[in-house]
């Protein structure tokens, strides 16, 4: 099967030598998506204005008022919750005899890898630029309430996920969306349905988009900057990178969730304490920086300068930003999260709360600190994004450009990997679930990989983005309506906890041990 895909990959390559010349594919392309692209733009990112000369993305404003009804609505199960989340991730309450595919953290790491990515490096680099480094405090104000939108949804993709003869499950928002509003709100059942078929048709479109194409070419555009620009030798062959990389893509996701969740949760790990890692030294090189870093922080939060727009206009920068990174309320990570092995819906809306932290809390916020402890943000001439984060590492570490270059590869092929399972189980709920439709949105999903590296397609990648915030919209309605569910489940289940009816892995171990060993003797 692998063989038959990557050689229907080469023969799709044969004809992209033509992607990047005057009037090729990709100019038909984008021409082709230019009025689809403007229109949901249109509607998406419709600037509501909220004070006088400042203005919030329809979306973005969605997504926040979600997330903070949210986390008052469950009593801030952001903080509540998080201690047993982490228990959960650890393995403290799994059963390997429990339907689903994958265990709590290689959901948790497939769901991670499908939002850490470029947001974290060159979204954090934006929102300084734009709001300063106040934004960087309330982009951890959005990582904190959007953790309760990811409570919500994960919770509810176990909930309603459907079993399916092969032994295989597929949740998200499509089922809980078509079979929860039936089940709750019998009179509103057609409604769920046609909410279910927008966030699907979103979904592919965000995935072939923002997480495939999108993906591919600013992969190649980092690859291309760091071995020389105009005179790397890349340069001009962003078909023959695309073919590289939609093979290393097809190697995973032809194996399924439980391929990707392997992947993911040996690769996730690796990112993010590479990333890390690189920030913690810079940060203890430059270590007589760091309080002057919060200060500006704080104080660029609460008394920002009048021409970065006041504090609305700071804060509505650190949320959008937030919201772009972590895509809490969006729903794609409940299609990840819904492959979980438990028979405890809950469990999974309290493992995910760890999604949201690590992408926004910890990730971005280390990202933050060093282009403000380091300064690179007040360089004049200074560039923004991906340059501005790369300029401000390479201060210290000269080398740390090609480490970049490195992270954003596995970045985006972490991404593009989740996004292509967030996909392929949106069609099989369009199509049917069948090895045909499966297979056959692998491919071409893998094909547009191809092209999304050999191609400057504006409009489809403008497309995608607009198409993930899309999904929110159907999403959040859903969420809204079914919180009393998860109310109940939530309820439920902490009594039972609570009550010593649910015990952990390391209880049952200790009391199953001889008593001088229960002792400590």
């Amino acid at each position: 099967m692998i063989f038959r895909v990557l050689l229907a990959l080469l023969a799709l390559t044969l004809s992209t030598s033509a992607l990047a010349a005057p009037g090729g594919i990709d100019e038909t392309i984008n021409a082709l998506f230019a009025p689809i692209s403007a229109g949901i733009f249109a509607v998406v990112f419709y600037p509501i204005p909220i004070w006088p000369g400042t203005t919030i993305p329809a979306m973005v404003l969605w997504l926040i008022l979600a997330a903070t009804f949210f986390t008052v609505y469950f009593g801030f199960i952001n903080v509540r919750g998080f201690a047993h989340g982490f228990r959960l991730i650890r393995g403290d309450y799994s059963n390997p005899l429990d339907t689903g595919e994958v265990n709590h953290f290689q959901a948790l790491a497939t769901a991670l890898s499908g939002t850490v990515g470029l947001g974290n490096i060159a979204g954090v680099a934006i929102a300084i630029t734009i709001g300063g480094p106040g934004a960087t405090f309330w982009m951890i104000v959005a990582g904190l309430l959007g953790m309760s939108s990811k409570f919500v949804e994960c919770t509810l993709g176990v909930k309603y996920r459907r079993e399916n003869a092969d032994g295989s499950v597929s949740g998200g928002p499509m089922y809980y969306l078509s079979r929860g509003i039936a089940e709750n709100y019998p009179r509103l059942g057609g409604v769920g349905k046609v909410l279910a078929v927008v966030f699907a048709v979103c979904c592919i479109g965000g995935s072939i988009g923002g997480g495939n194409m999108f993906q591919a070419n600013q992969t190649f555009q980092q690859i291309v900057n760091v071995s020389g620009g105009d005179a790397s030798i890349f340069a001009g062959k962003g078909w023959m990178f695309g073919l590289g990389m939609a093979v290393l893509v097809a190697v995973v996701i032809i194996g399924g969730i439980q391929s990707i969740a392997r992947v993911t949760s040996k690769l996730v790990p690796f990112m993010a304490l590479l990333y890390l890692s690189c920030g913690v030294y810079i940060l203890a090189v430059d270590y007589a920086a760091i309080p002057g870093a919060f200060a500006a922080i704080w104080q660029g939060a609460f008394a920002p300068d009048a021409a970065l727009g006041g504090i609305i206009g700071v804060l509505i920068v650190g949320f959008q930003r937030a919201a772009f990174s972590n895509e809490a309320g969006i729903g794609s990570a409940a299609i990840a999260h819904a492959a979980v092995r438990t028979k405890e819906p809950i469990t999974e809306g309290l493992v995910a709360l760890w999604e949201p932290f690590v992408d926004t809390v910890v990730i971005c916020t280390m990202t933050a600190l060093v282009i403000v402890v380091t300064g690179m943000y007040q360089v004049e001439g200074a560039a923004d994004g991906v340059a501005l984060t790369s300029a401000a590492y390479a201060s210290v570490l000269t080398w740390f450009p090609y480490l970049l270059a490195m992270a954003v590869f596995l970045f985006a092929f972490s991404t593009m990997i989740s996004w292509s399972y967030y996909g392929e189980k949106s069609a099989c709920y369009l199509f049917g679930e069948s090895k045909l439709v499966s297979i056959g949105y692998k491919l071409v999903f893998c094909s547009f990989v191809v092209i999304g590296a050999a191609s400057n397609l504006g409009a489809v990648t403008d497309f995608g983005d607009a198409a993930i915030f899309a999904m929110a919209l159907p999403n959040v309605i859903g969420l809204f309506l079914l919180a009393p569910v998860v109310k109940r489940e939530l309820k439920a289940y902490m009594a039972r906890v609570n009550a010593g009816t649910i015990v952990s892995n390391r209880d049952k171990a200790a009391m199953a041990a001889p008593l001088p060993e229960r002792n400590g003797a």
